[in-house]
């Protein structure tokens, strides 16, 4: 006889089999004339999930998590909530809301429950991931964690797929003994891919998103670029035009979650995009269409923008230099999610509904990289051009 985890993840895997059979039944059924019909009453609901699951997610009220939730209920999905109530608490009233607090080990109202799936957005640490993973182990059949693509050993080399060397914690360091995230964010998510899989084997979905870009986005990091350039003034770019940058928009991300989840999706899977190589003299370009702005761009060497303390990512967001150890970061292997179904909006797209919620929500965001800061470094780089000409001849 199987034993409960067992049927739990049989379930998963026939809820997957049957969804496949599906869309072959719909490719058939295409092929064949299609007699004629009246027209409905009323229009048939286009995305809703063929089979409803019961989904419970760790987190759900702050960045991705809200997200996550609503494309789930528009797919037909029944939501738990499980979080500590205090980031938005008034966040889906209509929604089951357990209450516990993962940094305390307090999991006492998810004891005795069952769920389909789990997604877990707000393990930070292997502790809180092995705890909640194993209390659960026996009451779910998939475990879907969301993860980064910082697990990677910094490395300057494109096109590094999920099999790549991930961060280590120093020997030295107990991971259960710290309280800070800080410079061992990568090293700590690995111990968590590994926490939840060792608690469940063979069925969890290891999420591995870079950027998280679009609407709602507290980070503001992307969101620095289509504000800034809708300013129609001379815009300081970093490196070349043909650098690399890679972003997911959260919307895309959600729905790829939501599609691991119907697809019982078994994988460490690198969830990024776009589609193809975006240089991020594109992306300017994308900002500057849907901005219909006149900006021009000046683009300025890694190594001068070092000179004059510039950091990438944290000062100038979204782009690292090719030229250092975490240029790989902006180049990483997608084939594994294209091939689970990912799917991306466009750049510009992407940068116009930014921007247009930036001004909708009339926020005000405060970015290292000031305009005095862009203005200093603009007038430097061009007195250092206009040295390295020399004056001209009469």
């Amino acid at each position: 006889m199987p034993t409960r985890r067992e049927f739990l993840r049989q379930t998963s895997l026939v809820a997957a089999t049957f969804a496949a059979s599906r869309i072959a039944l719909a490719r058939q059924d295409a092929a064949k004339p299609t007699p004629a019909a009246p027209a409905p009453t009323k229009p048939a609901p286009t995305d809703r999930s063929a089979r409803p699951l019961k989904i419970l997610i760790l987190g759900g009220t702050s960045f991705l998590g809200p997200c996550v939730v609503r494309r789930a209920v528009a797919r037909g999905h029944t939501m738990t909530l499980f979080n500590r109530g205090k980031t938005d608490p008034q966040a889906f009233p209509e929604l089951e809301q357990l209450r516990g607090d993962r940094s305390t080990g307090d999991l006492k109202s998810l004891e005795g429950r069952d769920w389909d799936a789990v997604v877990d957005t707000s393990g930070y640490f292997p502790k809180q991931v092995r705890e909640s993973a194993a209390l659960l182990a026996d009451h779910v059949g998939h475990y879907v964690f969301i993860s980064t693509i910082s697990v990677y050993q910094p490395i300057n080399e494109a096109g590094r797929d999920e099999n790549a060397p991930l961060e280590q914690l120093p020997a030295s360091v107990d991971p259960d003994t710290l309280k800070t995230i800080g410079a061992n964010y990568g090293a700590l998510k690995a111990l968590c891919e590994q926490a939840a899989e060792k608690e469940m084997p063979g069925q969890v979905a290891n999420l591995r998103p870079g950027l998280i870009v679009g609407p709602d986005d507290p980070s503001d990091r992307f969101t620095y670029w289509p504000v800034r350039v809708a300013d129609n003034s001379k815009v300081l770019a970093p490196g070349t035009p043909d650098n690399p940058v890679q972003f997911i928009n959260m919307r895309n991300l959600s729905n790829f979650v939501v599609k691991c989840i119907e697809d019982a999706t078994i994988s460490v899977i690198n969830a990024v995009g776009p589609k193809s190589r975006l240089p991020i003299g594109k992306m300017l370009d994308a900002c500057k269409e849907t901005a219909k702005s006149d900006a021009s761009f000046t683009f300025v060497p890694d190594y001068f923008l070092s000179k004059q303390k510039i950091d990438e990512w944290s000062d100038i967001p979204t782009w690292v230099s090719p030229r250092k150890p975490s240029g790989g970061l902006a180049s990483v292997a997608i084939d594994r999610a294209l091939k689970a179904g990912i799917a991306f909006r466009s750049p510009v797209e992407t940068a116009r509904d930014t921007l247009q919620w930036y001004r909708d929500t009339k926020r005000k965001a405060s970015w290292p990289f000031t305009r005095e800061r862009e203005s200093k470094a603009l007038v430097a780089w061009h007195e250092k051009q206009k040295a390295a000409t020399g004056p001209k001849k009469s």
